[in-house]
Order: C-alpha cells, then structure tokens, then sequence
C-alpha cells in the first residue's frame, strides 16, 4: 500500500480513482482502459509538476518517508556474501549502525551505514537509526580492519543524528563521533559515503567524512534538523518550514556549496516508488567512483580526503 505525504494529496486522489476503475469492468457507454489511461497521464503529468518544484520542507518529507530503502536494502542488493560485524569490543553492540565484510560488484568492501528500520519492531530495535557511543566504537574497528587488509570502505548514512540520551552521553557521545570523523579522514584506503534518506548533525558525518560524499537527489544533509533549528531559534517547532529553507540543507544547495560531490538522481516520485532503479543506479555511480580512487596510493587518497574537508566553505554563499 501506498504512503503519500501531505503535498501528494492530489495525486493520491487520482491513483485512488485509477485502482477503483481497474476493479470495473467495461459497460457499454464507458471504455474503463481508455478512462484509466487518461487519469494515468494527468497522474504522472501531477507528479512531474509536483516533484520539479519541491520546497526544503518537501524533500525533507521525501527523505523521511516510510518506505524509503533503507541502508539493509542497498547492502541486500549490491552486496555479495555479506557477513555482518558486531560489536566495539569495549561496550557492547549497537543495532542503529550495521556494518560488515561483502563483495560490490566483484571487489571486497568493508560497508558500514545507519539502519533505521522499517516497521515498529525494527525501529525500536535500530533505534530509529540514532547511534550511540559503541556504534561509532563499531564503526572505527571496521575501518581500522579495512586499511589493516587494505579494503575500500562504503557508508550509507541515514539518520536524524547521533542518540541524546543520558546513558550515551556518560559513554562519551561527542568523543566517540570526534574519533569516528578522525578515523574517516586517517585511513589510507577509498573511501565512499551516501546520503540515502536523512544526513543529520555529527551523527551523519561521523560515517561521512570521504573522499567521494554522493546523496540521492531527495535526501537531507544538515548540521541539525528542521525542527531542531526551529526550537532553538524561533522556540518553536512550528517553523521547521522556515528552518528547512534556511539551513540549505537540499542535495542541490549542497552540491552548489561544494559539500558533496555528485548526486544521483531519483525515480519520479522518490526512490520509495522504485527502489530497484534507486539502488543500481546508486550501484553504478559508486562503481565507477571506487574504480577511479583505486587507482591512488593511500597517502594520496588520505590527503585529498584532508584537503577536500579543509577546502570546504571557500566557495561564496
């Protein structure tokens, strides 16, 4: 079943009156296929109309829609005998960053990403995808094992940011980020990192400081939340709108401010719609991004990765 957002709600209206006619059969006065045909064109015509002209606030609905794929379905897709990591060796696991050994593609990867899960049971489990202090933990043992055997590393970022609570707070939240982000920025092997749904705050780039940084055309990158923003700038939540548009938090904004540095571009609708398309696509760029950082020693590949971070905000606003 489909979920549509608040701005899709014209759209929905027409695919609901789609499926009631593909349940009628042809009488004589009306043609069903001919009347189902014409709805679908004045559904997809909507929908380019829709999706050209999306707000901040918009593509931050798309980012967080519940059937997204999330960071499991691209390992599930483009990942050959995958075999999952646990586990800081200091705390304990966390589910909200998953990460382990595979093939993409032929070649062997360390992938890591944040998993928010895709129903109640999941999510609790995963934590909505907020890591704590052992995830991060987790994250840096992976890559410390990717340039010990010399492997490229892939993250698939997806979260509102890094978990608040106390319990992670007393284990060395911001410590555990800040080591997460040295860490991306000291190994010496390719590293490729993903905005799939939501980049938010340290949580993101603790995973997301590489050398090539892509996001899918409808996903977020940003310091803080919408809504996050807005508590502490107007000390309301009801000018997330406002906020959204202002933290130019948008693939676009950020690919024209030079924080990331390509973006691959949606099925009509959002990757929710065909999330197949979203993944090979995805599959391809990062492909054809991994072939051309293999071919850099690692101290060079380290040292770009350095420079392009320090490099960033030259660009005029």
């Amino acid at each position: 079943m489909q979920n549509f957002l608040d701005f899709e709600k014209p759209i929905a209206e027409l695919e609901g009156k789609i499926e009631g006619l593909r349940h009628l059969s042809d009488s004589g006065d009306v043609n069903i296929a001919e009347e189902v045909s014409k709805l679908e064109a004045k559904a997809d015509k909507l929908m380019r109309q829709t999706y050209a002209k999306l707000s901040a606030w918009q593509k931050t609905q798309v980012a967080r829609h519940p059937n997204r794929p999330h960071c499991k379905d691209y390992i599930e897709a483009l990942i050959e005998d995958y075999t999952p990591l646990a586990g800081d060796r200091a705390y304990a696991e966390d589910f909200a960053i998953v990460g382990g050994l595979g093939r993409f593609r032929g070649q062997s990867v360390v992938v890591i990403g944040q998993e928010k899960g895709n129903d109640m049971h999941t999510r609790v489990r995963h934590n909505f995808g907020m890591a704590r202090p052992e995830g991060y933990r987790k994250a840096i043992r992976l890559m410390d094992m990717a340039e010990r055997f010399k492997i490229p590393v892939i993250t698939f970022v997806d979260t509102a940011g890094a978990y608040p609570g106390v319990g992670a707070e007393e284990r060395g939240q911001s410590e555990a980020i800040a080591r997460s982000i040295e860490k991306c920025l000291d190994i010496r092997v390719p590293m490729i990192s993903t905005i799939i749904g939501e980049g938010g705050s340290g949580g993101a780039i603790a995973i997301a400081a590489a050398n090539r940084v892509l996001m899918l055309e409808h996903s977020i990158y940003s310091v803080i939340s919408p809504e996050g923003c807005a508590s502490i700038l107007w000390r309301s939540g009801e000018f997330a709108k406002d906020a959204a548009e202002a933290l130019k938090l948008t693939a676009q904004d950020l690919e024209a401010l030079g924080v990331i540095d390509e973006i691959i571009e949606e099925p009509m609708g959002g990757a929710h719609r065909n999330a197949p398309s979203t993944i090979l696509a995805l599959g391809d760029v990062i492909e054809q991004q991994l072939s051309e950082l293999s071919a850099l020693e690692g101290s060079e590949l380290r040292q770009k990765r350095r420079d392009k971070f320090l490099d960033m905000g030259q660009k005029s606003l």
